[in-house]
């Protein structure tokens, strides 16, 4: 692995299973410190499962994530909660708490986290919402949202107190073309203003592509291929291409692995 002073977060030989069903096997990965890191996968190839063994909300099997050079699932509970206040999550659906207003959502972890006087978390509050061009919105409650706007008052939230690391799950599911722009380019602006580290699972490739410094392809378990976006995009190798390409034809099969059809209609049960 490379210098600790060059890499956030160091995924080593990470083994993890579901049931009898292995996610991961030996897989290692690095996330360099303020660049964005693009994660692509297919549905189903774990790349959430990276952000919640990042977060310590899952252990491995075997091997380490180290965090900061901390090993994440070493920590005491104190040390992975202090660990988790210096990283933001957008999760997918936003998550914003129903029954509070924008301003309230973005202020919650400074007053969870924080005993700021409530002058001070105003302007903190203010500025955040403002980098996500939504200040004017702080009085709407959470229904009074579009999609793009419920995803632009989760990152808001996200990055309130200034976190070295930003984790995005699926940033740009079911936003409209406009909406997802918009968030494109707040990842990447808030990236470079903030010097913050973020990390972005997708399997939006154009958009990954478009603002990511390093991309990491997984499947079956492992890392199938790295490198920079024009190298990803110009990969040959057929199920890097099949991906990136959004072939149907390629070595990632349509069908989950089954029996012959013929014995399941032999059959009265699934």
């Amino acid at each position: 692995m490379t210098n600790n002073k060059t890499d956030l977060v160091r995924i080593e030989d990470i083994a993890f299973k579901r049931g009898e069903r292995s996610v991961f096997a030996n897989l290692s990965l690095l996330i360099p410190r303020g660049k964005v890191t693009a994660i692509l996968g297919s549905s189903g190839a774990g790349k959430t499962t990276i952000l919640n063994l990042i977060g310590g909300r899952i252990a491995p099997e075997a091997g380490h994530v180290y965090v900061d050079n901390q090993d994440v699932h070493q920590l005491s509970t104190n040390g992975l909660y202090a660990l988790r206040k210096r990283m933001g999550m957008l999760f997918q659906s936003g998550a914003l708490l129903t029954d509070l207003n924008v301003f309230d959502n973005v202020a919650f972890p400074v007053r969870e986290h924080t005993r700021l006087p409530e002058s001070l978390i105003r302007h903190l509050v203010l500025l955040k919402l403002e980098l996500v061009g939504l200040r004017g919105a702080r009085g709407l409650m959470p229904s009074e949202l579009s999609g793009g706007m419920a995803r632009r008052v989760a990152l808001a939230r996200a990055i309130v107190l200034d976190p070295m690391m930003v984790m995005y799950d699926e940033p740009f599911a079911g936003l409209d073309p406009i909406s997802m722009g918009v968030i494109v380019k707040l990842i990447r602006e808030l990236n470079d203003v903030l010097s913050m580290t973020s990390v972005i699972v997708t399997h939006d490739v154009h958009e990954a592509c478009s603002i990511a410094d390093y991309v990491y392809l997984v499947g079956n378990g492992k890392v199938i291929a790295e490198g920079d976006a024009e190298t990803m995009l110009n990969a040959d190798t057929a199920e890097v291409k099949q991906f990136m390409s959004g072939l149907p034809d390629g070595p990632v099969p349509f069908h989950y692995p089954a029996k012959d059809l013929s014995d399941d209609f032999m059959k009265a049960k699934l």
